[in-house]
């Protein structure tokens, strides 16, 4: 990375999409995905891999400071965690077997698809 403006950018989008789903509590998958591939230029793969490493350490830090104050349960964190990586093992496999067209189609009706569900939710409160 030898562009210091990409690096900026990257770097302020980073701390955004981090605040983002602190704030809201959504992964920042869903805000990292579609600026990896449309504003950068990665392949659908490649930006859902960058996300998913991302996702470690910012889960990490966030976990520890809600702990911190009391909130959360940490066994059952923990055993969500092993179910997780186990699920995401299974999905990262499957993931590689699609081709990339219809990796992001799926992953398009699924944003679409929360979304509807937060205006419904959002409209019903």
């Amino acid at each position: 990375m030898s562009d210091p403006g990409l690096f900026v950018g990257l770097v302020a989008f980073g701390l955004c999409a981090g605040v983002t789903a602190g704030l809201l509590g959504v992964g920042g998958g869903i805000l990292m995905v579609p600026f990896l591939t449309l504003a950068i230029g990665l392949s659908q793969h490649e930006a859902q891999a960058t996300s998913l490493v991302v996702v470690l350490p910012t889960a990490v830090v966030a976990s520890l400071e809600l702990r911190r104050r009391g909130i959360g349960d940490l066994g059952v964190a923990l055993r969500f965690g092993v179910v997780g990586a186990l699920g995401g093992v299974a999905g990262a496999l499957l993931a590689l077997a699609l081709p990339g067209s219809a990796l992001r189609l799926i992953f398009a009706l699924f944003l679409g698809l929360v979304g509807l569900r937060l205006v419904r939710d959002g409209v019903r409160a």
